[in-house]
């Protein structure tokens, strides 16, 4: 329960860890930032690592000078990037050999699952949509590297896809982050932004549900 309870903490306080990171680390920031992106886009053991609000509020600290928005652009966009080609050719290599497995140690297979209904749905545009929710975007390259898309069809929605979600998030952090109702309230921020995050996953989950629902209607009706 420990590694929950830190990870919880670090979330909740993710200003503070962030500040602490500058302060003793100063331009080596923006390589740890760099790991952290392309650990949670790259390897499929890390889907919990954090995002979304980790990129949020990175803008929020260029925003008041303390780290320089450009450079975080660039570097986040790489990582993410860079995260999603590497795990793209793991899936390449190794995935076919894990897909046909029931039970994957290190590996949630709901959540490949998931990820592989994703393809089916959407094709492509899942390298994209899948930025915007988590678990789903780490998994969704490695599904991608099994068989679903040649990497030079990947590559223009992975390119396109990094560069939107950190635009989106570096945004937001810049321009919303350092709002005193923000600033007092971060903690409630950050949870706000992983519920929203889900939100798609969910709505998705919905229209499944009714849809299989309302056949089986028409079934029993017949």
């Amino acid at each position: 329960m420990e590694p929950i309870t830190l990870l919880l903490d670090f979330l909740l306080h993710l200003d503070t860890y962030l500040s602490l990171l500058i302060q003793a680390f100063g331009a080596w920031t923006y390589a740890i930032l760099f790991g952290v992106v392309f650990c949670e886009t790259g390897l499929v053991i890390f889907p919990f690592l954090p995002g979304d609000s980790l990129i949020f509020a990175a803008g929020a600290f260029a925003a008041i000078g303390s780290l320089d928005f450009l450079s975080l652009f660039v570097t986040l966009s790489l990582a993410a990037i860079a995260g999603d080609t590497v795990n793209y050719w793991i899936g390449h290599c190794v995935g076919p050999k894990i897909f046909t497995r029931k039970n994957v140690r290190f590996m949630n297979r709901e959540y490949l699952d998931r990820a592989h209904r994703f393809f089916e749905k959407y094709g492509g545009k899942t390298i994209v949509l899948a930025r915007f929710i988590p678990i789903v975007r780490t998994f969704a390259p490695f599904v991608a590297g099994i068989g679903a898309m040649s990497y030079r069809r990947f590559i223009i929605y992975n390119v396109a896809g990094g560069i939107a979600w950190v635009s989106l998030f570096l945004s937001f952090g810049y321009f919303f982050g350092n709002l005193p109702a923000v600033r007092e309230n971060f903690a409630l921020v950050v949870i706000a932004i992983i519920i929203i995050s889900f939100v798609p996953a969910v709505i998705e989950l919905l229209r499944r549900r009714l849809k299989s629902s309302s056949k089986k209607s028409l079934k029993d009706k017949k």
